[in-house]
């Protein structure tokens, strides 16, 4: 998860949130909710830290013609 947005530290943060019993898991949904559910609280406390200035909006779109040349 090198490349990181805004978009995905907000969902994170959510997410840490939730399993810190702070939100409600149940409201959680998308990116949050995935984020829930797959990844452990030091995780999410990692992506959630970034400094936002160093964050684009969101991520840049990958063609798929761009990773078979392994662009």
């Amino acid at each position: 998860m090198n490349q990181q947005s805004q978009a995905r530290q907000e969902a994170a943060g959510e997410a840490l949130a939730a399993k810190r019993g702070k939100a409600d898991a149940s409201r959680l949904d998308g990116v949050a909710r995935t984020f829930y559910e797959r990844m452990s609280e030091s995780e999410l406390e990692e992506v959630a830290a970034a400094t936002h200035g160093v964050l684009p909006e969101s991520q840049p779109e990958t063609n798929s013609d761009d990773l078979a040349r392994g662009d």
